[in-house]
C-alpha cells in the first residue's frame, strides 16, 4: 500500500514537472524567441535559404525597428517574410545609380558590397522613388519599407507595399544551423 502511494506520488511530481516545462517552453516560443528557416534567396549573400535563425520578439514589444534591422513579419500572401527596415516613418526613400537615399542624404549600405562585386553588369537596385512605389511621399506613423540584400529577385516593400508595424514579428541576427555557420549578421 505504501509503495503504490509513493510510485502515484512520485508519477504527479514528474507530471507536474513535465507541465511547467512545456508551460515555461510555450511562453519562450510565443513571446520571446522563435525559430525561423529562411525560404527562398531574396537575402543573399546576407541569409542563405535553408539557414535557421532564432527571431527575438522581445525588441519591438518595448521599441520600434531601426533602420537596417533584419526583421520577420506577415507578408499578404499569409506567410512570413525575413526582410532588412530600409525606411522608417517620416522618411522619403529614393534609389538613383545604385544609390540609396533617405531624406535626400546618401546612405552607405556595406551588407550588399559582396552582392555588389559579384554582378557582371547592371546595378542592383533599380532607380525608384517612394511614390512610385507606394503612392506615398513619406512613410506613415507605425509603418516601415523592407527590402530584400538580393535586390533583383526580392519580393519586398517595392512590390508588396508598406509594412505595418504590428505585422513584425521580431528581429533577427542570429544563424544557428547550419552549425558550421553559425553566426551573428548585420
Amino acid at each position: 500500500m505504501e509503495t503504490a502511494k509513493k510510485e502515484k506520488n512520485e508519477l504527479w511530481e514528474w507530471t507536474k514537472a513535465l507541465l511547467i516545462a512545456f508551460a515555461v517552453a510555450a511562453v519562450i516560443r510565443f513571446f520571446l524567441f522563435t525559430p525561423i528557416v529562411v525560404d527562398g534567396e531574396s537575402m543573399m549573400p546576407t541569409l542563405e535559404n535553408g539557414d535557421r535563425m532564432i527571431v527575438s520578439k522581445i525588441g519591438y514589444m518595448i521599441g520600434e525597428p531601426d533602420r537596417f534591422d533584419i526583421v520577420v513579419f506577415h507578408a499578404p500572401e499569409g506567410k512570413d517574410y525575413i526582410k532588412r527596415v530600409i525606411g522608417l516613418p517620416g522618411d522619403h526613400i529614393e534609389y538613383k545609380d545604385d544609390q540609396l537615399y533617405i531624406n535626400g542624404e546618401a546612405y552607405d549600405e556595406p551588407y550588399l558590397d559582396e552582392k555588389k562585386a559579384d554582378l557582371p553588369e547592371g546595378t542592383l537596385t533599380e532607380d525608384f522613388t517612394l511614390e512610385e512605389r507606394t503612392g506615398v511621399t513619406e512613410i506613415p506613423e507605425d509603418y516601415v519599407f523592407v527590402m530584400g540584400d538580393n535586390r533583383r529577385y526580392s519580393k519586398d516593400s517595392r512590390h508588396i507595399g508598406l509594412v505595418h508595424q504590428d505585422e513584425i514579428i521580431g528581429s533577427t541576427s542570429l544563424i544557428f544551423w547550419p552549425l558550421n555557420e553559425i553566426e551573428m549578421v548585420d
